[in-house]
């Protein structure tokens, strides 16, 4: 793979890998966004390994994963960066003008992340790779290094969860 086609295969999977990380940082961009650079450092250091017997996407995803593993581990808890309680997660209120139409919709979607992020970790990236990414079984399978069986389970268990949440 020469480095111009890395930078096109990295183009289109930007945004995909940017949401798949935004979701297991439960909706933290700034997070996401630090460990979707040092995913795509990481990747552009090792292109030359990549041997094609998995999709690039599948490659891309599995290093984001192995990234934000490596920082839940490190970080003192997880529950401190993954935390619902983060200073005013509550009290937000987007700004809204005439017919209440939101202006900010940065929070539009802060239930469901909070829904997601009551997930075991395992369970939360399954549902943000089947749902949101719309990644075949085998793929999130190869993305997790887990067996299908696993990744089914977990992904029966997460929506078992979300359906009592949500």
């Amino acid at each position: 793979m020469t480095r111009q086609q890395f930078i096109d295969l990295v183009a289109v999977e930007q945004e995909p890998l940017r949401r798949f990380l935004r979701g297991l940082c439960g909706g933290d961009g700034f997070r996401a966004d630090d460990i979707a650079q040092e995913t795509l450092l990481k990747a552009y250091l090792s292109f030359e390994g990549y041997e094609g017997r998995a999709r690039f996407s599948t490659w891309l995803f599995r290093i984001a994963w192995n990234c934000w593993y490596d920082h839940m581990k490190t970080s003192s808890k997880e529950a401190d960066w993954l935390s619902a309680d983060d200073p005013g997660t509550s009290d937000r209120v987007a700004a809204v003008e005439e017919g209440d139409v939101p202006i900010d919709r940065k929070y539009e979607h802060e239930h469901l992340y909070r829904a997601i992020r009551s997930l075991s970790p395992p369970e939360r990236a399954v549902v943000l790779l089947f749902y949101m990414e719309e990644r075949s079984i085998k793929e999130i399978a190869s993305v997790m290094s887990m067996p299908l069986g696993t990744v089914l389970s977990h992904l029966s268990r997460a929506r078992m969860h979300l359906k009592k949440l949500m």
